[in-house]
């Protein structure tokens, strides 16, 4: 079948009942084109799939590049393996690829279509004309394009068609519906068959994407209730976080949570902005101040403390790979992840914009015991001296996407060719290292005459250039200064966004694109007006992450109650209501440690460390409770080695391990009361404050002061009550 009529017919059936113009069209060859027609052709059977031959071996030893990204490869391999048995010119209709698409031989992959399908037609028409390649150049398809590029259902089922349109160099575009693939990131919202068809499910919202070539575009999908009823009720919004949520609420029938109480916001920012709990005066100050901005001016005191610069040097520690064995020659080395997390950890408290921090980083050449930043070197690529690796790691760390699969093939759900990774890739091709003459002393440094990566496919040097950039970094400058003044521009939605993005998810427990590390056009954002002002906002202010953590904390957003509403319940998407988090390890661990008054004690470190404080995670310092509960082991620079999930060793630590009963056992908090001759009211009390952050219910003392009516003061009869309070969930958690 030729272009023009299978562009024809993909109208006909992907948009009965609708009138849209015919696009134009480029003259119909004599013969389907191997690229333009036959490809897409597999593409569309699934053939090249990486379940099929477009696996890395091929699939019954027979393979196809990944969705084509090969195609004089797969020409060669259609034609010339075999010959006359894949496509046979002298008998159409015996070629395998025909008789195992339309299940006449026995097939792996089952039968694809019947003989009177398109599809079948186009590759009959083909190899009935010899199976010819193509002539001269070929246009290419430069982008599709998804209509509607929104749904709304309207209160309940109901189905939508889309229509892909693909444009090519030449100018031309083509209807391409009928050889598009369909997706979507929620079944139970809005579902999409295989010929494009959106069927409405339960309320919410999500997106349905098309993929088409090289290209995936997305349309956002939205069912709302039955609800004729709805009003928006008049909240106030703090400020545009708000404005920007509630847009977004009201188009999906949504009404927010209430605020909540001034002991949950207390206790939330405190464990969100300094990683430990309020101190019984601080919350006892707190409670009693009747000011109306006192949230704000807690947020203020808190961003002002050192202890904010902690947090987030752990978290910056787990993205960079800050580890002693990352960094040595002859096993474990400490000395450099210290000195690397201590610059970290200054920077941090000096609130050097995080554009300058990263820039310093990117830039960095010398001895990394002299200037700690070129740790970033050594830590990220763990001194294998790949720059495959390192290329990974810095476009997942500080872009938020995952390059990796366009290093064999065009990434299958994102806009990466191999081009682009390998151009990337050569960035960092002439960033070399070298041991001292002390095995703990490493150099980087730049080695001018390193030669560009080369292509996997055809093994042609790629020049170096960023991320989607048309032109490659200029002979004779350093790639790295080069991407790092890319990288850092303000205009960079891509760093801006990334960031921005992370910090959000700090303080919601999820990312507007989630995970936070694998921005992609299939895992599009949430909200993404939201995304992109909280981006350009950071970008404006300088990257001054006070300010963005300022924004965030005092909206009404950050302030929710987890309560939820008859609206809300099922939402865990638009930021409706607060999410109750689990603890990070360190966060837990150091909480315990303040509710109970006594320090942890790490291997090697003197006592008033933090858990937040060790310099690589604490994972080689005698600690049994951080990898338990999920502290990232910072092997990986992906996000998902934090882990947030509660798991039956944690609970079975919490009941019977030693941390939480060796603490109990040398606290001086219930002694400490009880010499102050105390009542069981207010020991009680106290005990509540420390662990939970708020006086226990009137129904709570009913029940406990039972316990210890006949042993006012006995010490063990509160221990027992503490070990409850401290083993409960919402110790361990944050909403």
């Amino acid at each position: 079948m030729t272009r023009t009529a299978l562009a024809a017919l993909a109208v006909t059936a992907a948009l009965a009942g609708r009138s849209h113009a015919a696009p134009p069209a480029a003259p119909a060859p004599a013969a389907p084109s191997f690229r333009l027609d036959v490809m897409p052709v597999f593409f569309r059977a699934g053939c090249n799939s990486g379940g099929c031959h477009g696996a890395s071996r091929g699939k019954d030893g027979f393979r196809l590049s990944l969705f084509g990204y090969d195609p004089a490869g797969d020409y060669f391999r259609l034609t010339q393996q075999m010959v006359g048995r894949r496509v046979n010119v002298a008998a159409p209709e015996q070629s395998l690829l025909l008789l195992k698409s339309i299940g006449a031989v026995p097939h792996t992959g089952g039968t694809l279509f019947d003989a009177k399908s398109p599809y079948y037609k186009t590759l009959l028409k083909w190899i009935d004309a010899g199976a010819p390649d193509d002539a001269g150049t070929v246009p290419e398809v430069v982008g599709i394009a998804l209509d509607p590029p929104k749904l709304v259902f309207d209160a309940g089922p109901g189905k939508q068609p889309l229509r892909v349109t693909a444009a090519y160099s030449d100018g031309t575009s083509r209807d391409v519906t009928a050889l598009s693939l369909f997706q979507t990131n929620n079944k139970s919202v809005a579902d999409v068959g295989a010929d494009g068809v959106v069927t409405a499910g339960n309320r919410g919202d999500t997106n349905v994407f098309a993929r088409f070539s090289r290209f995936t575009v997305g349309a956002e999908a939205i069912v709302l209730p039955k609800a004729a009823d709805f009003a928006w009720p008049a909240v106030t919004a703090n400020n545009y976080i708000d404005e920007l949520v509630h847009a977004k609420l009201k188009k999906l029938l949504i009404v927010p949570s209430e605020l909540c109480t001034d002991e949950e916001f207390l206790r939330r920012a405190h464990l969100d902005l300094v990683g430990l709990p309020p101190t019984p005066a601080e919350f006892g100050a707190f409670v009693a101040d009747n000011s109306p901005d006192k949230r704000v001016k807690l947020v203020d005191a808190l961003l002002a403390r050192d202890e904010f610069a902690d947090l987030w040097a752990a978290k910056w520690g787990e993205w960079l790979k800050i580890n002693g064995v990352n960094n040595s020659l002859f096993g474990t080395d400490n000395k450099a992840a210290e000195i690397y997390y201590h610059w970290v950890r200054d920077q941090l408290r000096k609130n050097v914009p995080w554009d300058r921090f990263v820039r310093d980083q990117v830039t960095a050449t010398g001895s990394n015991m002299l200037e700690p930043e070129v740790n970033f070197y050594t830590m990220l690529n763990a001194n294998r001296a790949d720059p495959t690796a390192l290329a990974q790691d810095v476009a997942q760390v500080l872009l938020g996407i995952r390059v990796q699969c366009a290093e064999c093939h065009n990434h299958p759900f994102d806009r990466w060719t191999m081009d682009d990774y390998y151009g990337f890739v050569s960035l960092f091709t002439g960033t070399k290292i070298k041991y001292g003459s002390e095995p703990r002393e490493v150099f980087v440094y730049r080695d001018a005459a390193a030669k560009p990566a080369k292509h996997a496919l055809d093994g042609r040097l790629v020049p170096p250039r960023v991320l989607g950039g048309a032109a490659a970094v200029p002979s004779g400058r350093d790639p790295r200064a080069a991407f790092a003044a890319w990288l850092t521009a303000p205009g960079n939605d891509l760093f801006r966004r990334n960031l921005a993005n992370r910090v959000w998810a700090h303080f919601f427990g999820t990312g507007i694109v989630d995970p936070v590390d694998d921005f992609r056009v299939s895992n599009p954002p949430s909200n993404p007006e939201l995304l992109d002002e909280l981006g350009k906002r950071f970008a404006a202010h300088g990257y001054d992450v006070k300010k963005l953590v300022r924004d965030i904390c005092t909206s009404r957003t950050y302030q929710l109650s987890s309560a939820p509403n008859a609206t809300n319940r099922g939402d865990d998407r638009q930021f409706s209501k607060a999410a109750v988090r689990r603890l990070r390890a360190d966060v837990m661990l150091d909480t315990l440690s303040a509710a109970t008054g006594v320090e942890t004690e790490f291997k090697n470190y003197p006592r008033g460390h933090r858990a937040v404080q060790v310099p690589d995670g604490g994972h080689k310092y005698g600690s049994y409770f951080l990898p338990t509960f999920g502290l990232a082991t910072r092997e990986t620079a992906c996000a998902c080695e934090t882990k947030a999930e509660a798991t039956f060793a944690q609970a079975l630590h919490l009941c019977n391990g030693e941390t939480v009963e060796k603490k109990l056992a040398a606290s001086p908090v219930i002694p400490g009361l009880l010499k102050a001759g105390a009542r069981p009211e207010a020991v009680i009390e106290e005990l509540y404050v420390r662990a939970l952050c708020r006086r226990p219910t009137a129904a709570e003392l009913k029940t406990l002061l039972p316990l210890v009516a006949d042993r006012p003061a006995d010490r063990a009869a509160y221990d027992d009550i503490f070990w409850g309070l401290l083993n409960s969930t919402e110790f361990g958690v944050n909403h």
